[in-house]
């Protein structure tokens, strides 16, 4: 309650605090069914859709700050990521300075985004409920208008009734005032009665038009402004959600190229420690070839690594018949009998020595015609093709010569296994398999 000495007079004090005790009066009037209460179905519909509106206007408004909460947050969470990988980042790694800039676009582009929703779609939303609470204001001054408005109706209905009444007593001089008062004075009794009635009557007459009327205008004005709102939450949803849309479209196609380009620097990272990597195993191979005894040694005390997929074979290349050898000789002038009485000059001495090597070893009864030399498997191969070797970890194979050298592809050796040909010395068994998924003993 206002205190009186701060803008509020005792006089206007008493008039609101009257005002309060005949509305009280008068709901309950109406609710015990003893005066008749003002009811308009259409404007209630329309409260009810106003309340319903900004209910849902309400929720979405605090989904909307809690969505902008959460992408401030990833945003953050992102921006420590991406410091933490420029910092561990060094210097003489492939794209650094790539890598760097790459941080820098990221941040921004959270920043716009984080911006751009908090400006469009949650200003949206913000402008929009900032008509409600004034037009809730306004709902309820109406509805203490309508009240005032039933009270002034049913008091000067209750006055037109008591006018009546009294109009009907005066005309009929009352037994006591004419034996108390002499005949000259019940003129004056009856004109004074009469103008106190009509005193009244006219008072509450204008206090009735007056509240009529204040509450029509509230009443007239809010029934055409309740539509209008009610329709407007259409288009508010749409600039909302097709602005955070946009947004959102624009930002993940952004990230996707930067996340993209941070992928790329990463493989050719992983590339470039590969050709490292490759370069140092080579250099390891030629110091070890000096020592292979030491190395053996320094293999079986620990565990080996796990060797790279097979090498990919090529297609066998074919060898001239000697049908097809004489024509092609025919057609180039004899080049080719010259060509076949020197030595093929890609024959490395390597060839030579295993061909010598198959000869030794073949007239060894114990060991298969080609032998070359034992492996062993140090890890599982599944054979892939009809012509390929089976190995198990710890399998003894027995290195054998091709019996067409041209046959040989890179990586792989032709081999039989121990157990095989110390059973059934069969031959036939024999197979190629990946070099690197052995080692010589």
């Amino acid at each position: 309650m206002a205190e009186i000495g701060k803008g509020v007079t005792a006089g206007k004090l008493a008039i609101n605090v009257q005002k309060r005790l005949t509305r009280a009066q008068e709901k309950v009037l109406q609710k015990l069914g003893k005066a008749d209460e003002t009811r308009d179905a259409a404007f209630e519909e329309m409260v009810a859709n106003f309340n319903k509106q900004m209910a849902e206007g309400t929720k979405l408004q605090k989904d909307l700050k809690a969505y902008v909460t959460a992408v401030k947050t990833l945003h953050d969470a992102s921006r420590r990521l991406q410091d933490c990988l420029a910092d561990m980042y060094e210097p003489e790694w492939f794209g650094k300075e790539e890598m760097d800039t790459l941080v820098e676009d990221t941040d921004t582009l959270w920043l716009d985004y984080h911006q751009n929703i908090t400006d469009k779609s949650l200003g949206c939303m913000d402008t929009y409920l900032t008509q409600f609470p004034d037009i809730k204001a306004r709902i309820a001054k109406r509805d203490r208008k309508m009240v005032d408005f039933d009270s002034a109706r049913h008091h000067f209905s209750s006055l037109q009734k008591g006018k009546k009444k009294d109009e009907a007593k005066i005309a009929k001089p009352a037994a006591l005032l004419e034996m108390a008062a002499p005949s000259w004075a019940q003129g004056l009794i009856s004109a004074h009665q009469v103008a106190q009635t009509n005193l009244s009557y006219n008072q509450a007459e204008e206090d009735l038009g007056r509240a009529q009327k204040i509450f029509e205008e509230l009443n007239v004005e809010l029934q055409d402004e309740l539509p209008a709102l009610w329709d407007s939450r259409v288009g508010v949803y749409v600039n909302t959600f097709q602005s955070l849309a946009g947004h959102q479209e624009k930002f993940h196609k952004e990230m996707s190229k930067l996340s993209q380009n941070l992928n790329d620097i990463m493989t050719k990272l992983e590339e470039q420690r590969q050709l490292k990597k490759g370069g140092t195993a080579a250099a390891t191979t030629g110091d070890g070839a000096k020592s292979d005894e030491a190395n053996h040694s320094e293999s079986a005390s620990s565990a080996p690594k796990r060797p790279g997929p097979p090498p990919s074979r090529p297609p066998p290349r074919l060898t001239p018949s000697p049908d097809q050898r004489q024509q092609q000789q025919q057609q180039h002038g004899g080049v080719f009998e010259d060509q076949a009485s020197e030595p093929d000059a890609n024959t490395d001495s390597t060839t030579t020595m295993t061909q010598q090597s198959s000869v030794t070893n073949g007239s060894d009864g114990d060991l298969p015609p080609g032998f070359l030399y034992k492996v062993k498997a140090i890890h599982d191969y599944t054979a892939t093709d009809g012509d390929e070797l089976e190995l198990k970890m710890g399998d003894v194979v027995l290195v054998l010569a091709f019996d067409n050298p041209d046959e040989q592809d890179d990586g792989w050796l032709m081999g039989l296994q121990e157990s095989q040909w110390s059973q059934k010395k069969d031959i036939s068994a024999k197979g190629v398999f990946p070099e690197n998924f052995t080692q010589k003993i």
